[in-house]
C-alpha cells in the first residue's frame, strides 16, 4: 500500500527535513566509512609487507634454506614461527626457488608447493595486496629471500587475517553512527522548530490553499481597473499590476528597480515613494488625472492604488462648463426681460424712435461682441468658447475682452487641447478678477496669435496676481490658493495646462501684469498646420 502523504504544511516540512537529515547523515557515514576500509586496508597490506622484508634480512634463514631439505622441525620453521608469533601475523611461509614450503602454520603442509604461484617474487620484486590461500583471505606481502652474495634463494610470504581488519572497521562503526545519530537529533529538533515557525508565519495555510490564494490574487491584481504598486521598504518597485502599467506608462520590466528609476521625477513619483503624505493625493500623469493612496505593509514596504478619474474630471468640467452657461443664460434672461420693460414702457409713452434706437443698441452691442471674437478667432471650437465664457464672465461682473492683437486662423492641429488650454487660464482668470482683491473694474483678456506654427496664448487678469515665490507651484498637481467644496478638488486645471504644452514641446509660465494682476503665456509649438500654398490655373492665380 502507498503510503499518504501529509496534507499540512507542518507535518510536509518536518518530514521533507527529516528524510534530507537522514539521508545526508548516511551519506556522511558511508563517505567516512569507505575510505576508513581502504585506509585499514593499506596498513594491513604495508605491515605484512614490512614483516615479510624483516624476516628475509634475517641472516640465518637463507643458510638455513640452502643448507637442508624442508623439516617441520627444521631451523627455517622455527625462526619463521618464532617471528609469526612476535609480530601477531597469521603466516609467516618460508619458500624456497621451486616453490616448496619450508615453514607454515600447519607443519603438515611443509614440503609442499605454495596454492600461489611465486615467479613474480621469485624474479626480485616484492607484491603487496588482499588475496585468498588455503588460509582464507589475507592481506599479504611478499617478498625474495637473497643470500649473501645478493643471489634469489627461495620467497618470504607473510599474511594478515583480513577478518582483523574487518573486525576494526566494525569497531569503529558504533562510534560513527552515535555521531550520526546525534547530528541527526539535532537536526530533527531543527526542523520541528523550523516548522513550527513556518507554520506560524503561514498561519496554519496548508499548500494547495497557498497555491490557490496565489492564483487568486494575480487574477484579482490583474483584473481589476485599478492601478495597484508594490514597494519594497528599500522603494524598489515588487509588483505593476496591469492597470498600473497603462496609467504609468511602465512595464513588468520595472519590477526590481528603484521607483526612482522607473519614473521621472515629479510629483507622481514623489507621490508614489511617500514623498508627499495625505489620502486621495491628485496627481497627473501622461495627461491623465490620478487618485492615489498608499498603505505601510508590515515588512516595512509599501502598497500604493492608483484611479484614474480623467473622466470624471473631464465630466466635472463640462458640467461646471454647463452650470456657468445656464447661469449665464438665467441672467439674461433677467437682462432681456428688463429691457422689453424698457421697451414696452417706451412705446407706452409714444417714444417710438427712442425704442427703436434702444433695440439697435441693445442688439448691436450682442453681434458686434459675436461678430469681433468670429473675425478674430476662425476656429469655430475656440470662438463658442469665448463667447460662452463672455456670457459666464457678464454674469459675474467681470469683462472678457479679445485683445487687439488676437489672430488665430483657422489651422489649429487639435482644438480640444486649446480648448482645455484656454478655458482653465480663462476659468482662473475669472477667479482672480472677480476677487474683493482685483485693482479697478475687473477684467480679463485673452490673446491669441501664431507665430509660424508656433501658437501663442496670453491670458491677462487686474485680480491680485501671482506672488514670486510661488510661481512654479501653482502648476504642480493638487497646488491651489483657492478652498474647494468637499466633493470637488483644486489644483488640477494649471497642471493640464502645463502638461499639455509640455506635450507639444512647448511651456507655460506666469509673470506680473503691467498695473497689477497676472499674465499666463502659453507657447505651443506645432500646434497650427502649415498653410496651404495658393492653387495656380492656367490663365493666373486662383
Amino acid at each position: 500500500m502507498r503510503p499518504r502523504w501529509p496534507r499540512r504544511v507542518f507535518a510536509q516540512v518536518l518530514l521533507v527535513q527529516l528524510l534530507i537529515i537522514t539521508g545526508v547523515a548516511g551519506l556522511a557515514a558511508g563517505f567516512f566509512l569507505a575510505p576508513l576500509a581502504a585506509q585499514l586496508d593499506d596498513q594491513a597490506e604495508y605491515r605484512a609487507l614490512a614483516i615479510a622484508r624483516a624476516t628475509a634480512a634475517q641472516p640465518g634463514i637463507a643458510h638455513s634454506l640452502l643448507a637442508g631439505p624442508p623439516s617441520p622441525d627444521g631451523p627455517v620453521q622455527a625462526d619463521a614461527e618464532r617471528i609469526r608469533l612476535a609480530t601477531g601475523a597469521s603466516y609467516v611461509v618460508v619458500v624456497d626457488t621451486r616453490g616448496i614450503r619450508y615453514s607454515h602454520t600447519v607443519p603438515e603442509r611443509i614440503g609442499e608447493r605454495v596454492s600461489t604461484d611465486p615467479g613474480s617474487v621469485l624474479g626480485g620484486r616484492e607484491w603487496k595486496g588482499i588475496a585468498r590461500g588455503t588460509l582464507g583471505r589475507s592481506a599479504r606481502g611478499k617478498v625474495p629471500l637473497r643470500d649473501g652474495e645478493g643471489a634469489v634463494v627461495g620467497a618470504v610470504s607473510v599474511g594478515i587475517a583480513y577478518d582483523d581488519v574487518h573486525a576494526l572497521l566494525l569497531r569503529s562503526v558504533p562510534d560513527i553512527l552515535m555521531y550520526a545519530g546525534a547530528a541527526l537529533g539535532v537536526g530533527a529538533i531543527a526542523a520541528i522548530a523550523v516548522s513550527r515557525r513556518l507554520r506560524k508565519r503561514t498561519r496554519g495555510i496548508e499548500l494547495t490553499e497557498i497555491s490557490a490564494l496565489l492564483d487568486e490574487r494575480e487574477a484579482m491584481l490583474h483584473g481589476i481597473r485599478e492601478g495597484v504598486v508594490a514597494l519594497d521598504r528599500n522603494g524598489r518597485v515588487r509588483l505593476v499590476n496591469d492597470a498600473a502599467a497603462r496609467l504609468l506608462g511602465i512595464g513588468r520590466d520595472a519590477i526590481g528597480h528603484p521607483l526612482d528609476g522607473v519614473l521621472p521625477p515629479g510629483r507622481t513619483t514623489d507621490v508614489l515613494a511617500g514623498r508627499v503624505t495625505g489620502t486621495d493625493l491628485l496627481t497627473v500623469r501622461d495627461g491623465r488625472v490620478l487618485v492615489v493612496n498608499r498603505r505601510d505593509t508590515a515588512g516595512g514596504g509599501t502598497v500604493a492604488t492608483l484611479r484614474d478619474r480623467t473622466e470624471l474630471e473631464q465630466l466635472r468640467r463640462e458640467l461646471d462648463g454647463t452650470r456657468g452657461l445656464t447661469d449665464a443664460l438665467r441672467a439674461q434672461d433677467h437682462e432681456h426681460a428688463n429691457r422689453l420693460h424698457t421697451i414696452a414702457g417706451l412705446l407706452e409713452l409714444g417714444l417710438h424712435h427712442e425704442a427703436a434706437d434702444f433695440v439697435a443698441e441693445v442688439t448691436g452691442a450682442h453681434r458686434a461682441t459675436a461678430e469681433e471674437v468670429t473675425e478674430r478667432v476662425r476656429d469655430p471650437l475656440v470662438s463658442a468658447l469665448l463667447v460662452g465664457k463672455s456670457a459666464v464672465a457678464a454674469e459675474r461682473g467681470v469683462a472678457l475682452r479679445v485683445s487687439p492683437a488676437t489672430r488665430l486662423p483657422d489651422r489649429v492641429v487639435d482644438p480640444r487641447d486649446l480648448v482645455t488650454v484656454l478655458g482653465n487660464l480663462v476659468d482662473n482668470a475669472l477667479d482672480a478678477a472677480g476677487s474683493r482683491h482685483a485693482a479697478g473694474p475687473p477684467f480679463v483678456e485673452v490673446e491669441l496669435r501664431a507665430v509660424g506654427e508656433t501658437l501663442v496664448v496670453r491670458v491677462a487678469d487686474n485680480g491680485p496676481g501671482v506672488p514670486a515665490g510661488v510661481r512654479e507651484l501653482v502648476f504642480t498637481d493638487g497646488w491651489s490658493t483657492k478652498e474647494a467644496a468637499p466633493p470637488r478638488r483644486r489644483g488640477l486645471g494649471l497642471s493640464l495646462v502645463r502638461r499639455l504644452a509640455e506635450r507639444y514641446g512647448g511651456s507655460v509660465r506666469v509673470g506680473e501684469r503691467e498695473g497689477g494682476g497676472a499674465v499666463f503665456t502659453v507657447e505651443l509649438p506645432e500646434a497650427l498646420r502649415s498653410p496651404q500654398p495658393k492653387q495656380l490655373t492656367r490663365r493666373g492665380e486662383r
